[in-house]
């Protein structure tokens, strides 16, 4: 049997916003703050153990994980803060531009020639900057206000 699926966005005959919202506001903010924060550790357990190239694990070495750890958090907030200022052109290019380099350090770490990690950063920040025009392009009214 077949089920008619749930609207989101604005009620027609109420004019208020019907968008299901499973999870309550401080659930989003432990998740605004604890996705980058995650995938800092990550990026910086990746960086560290590129950089290595497999030998053992030093003080220096943790200090740069760590240290990489934080600059990707907060380059990663930065950039979520001035995205959501920008027209969708403007966020595309800075979420790319961000994907890219954080590839391109990763991939620099593990001793390739610059000008291969420098290509694939921006085959990676081309890819991602088209990506997220057409969803954001996709998305929004023609005034540039976000359809939800």
């Amino acid at each position: 049997m077949a089920h008619a699926l749930p609207r989101s966005g604005r009620s027609a005959e109420t004019g208020r916003d019907t968008t299901l919202d499973v999870f309550g506001p401080r659930t989003h903010l432990v998740a605004k703050w604890a996705v980058p924060v995650l995938a800092g550790l990550v990026y910086g357990y990746w960086a560290a153990a590129n950089r290595r190239h497999g030998g053992p694990v030093t003080g220096w070495n943790l200090l740069f994980g760590f240290m990489t750890t934080i600059a990707f958090v907060v380059l990663y907030a930065v950039v979520r803060a001035v995205a959501e200022r920008l027209p969708r052109e403007g966020h595309a290019v800075l979420w790319g531009a961000f994907a890219g380099s954080a590839l391109g350090f990763l991939y620099a770490q593990s001793g390739v020639a610059m000008f291969t990690a420098i290509l694939t950063s921006l085959l990676l920040a081309a890819a991602v900057t088209a990506m997220l025009f057409y969803r954001y392009y996709t998305s929004e009214d023609a005034q540039g206000h976000r359809i939800t």
